[in-house]
């Protein structure tokens, strides 16, 4: 099945928007204070968010690299 290019070019731009904007919004959490205990250790709230962004860029990656495909195929 072929995709039509508007929809290849949909999974690229929905890619590089996770691809772009994680990474900003992990940089904004690391400098939240709760991302910290006293001690300077990594709490759960850096953690979870770490992951968050860790999944979400990988899947855009993923998205990113299915609609290039898609549109190299067609």
């Amino acid at each position: 099945m072929q995709l039509p290019a508007g929809l290849s070019w949909l999974l690229v731009v929905a890619g590089v928007w996770s691809i772009v904007v994680w990474p900003q919004f992990l940089r904004r959490v690391m400098k939240d204070p709760r991302a910290r205990d006293d001690s300077g250790r990594a709490t759960r709230f850096l953690m979870v968010h770490i992951y968050l962004v860790a999944i979400s860029v990988t899947l855009g990656v993923a998205v990113a690299v299915v609609g290039v495909r898609t549109l190299v195929a067609g």
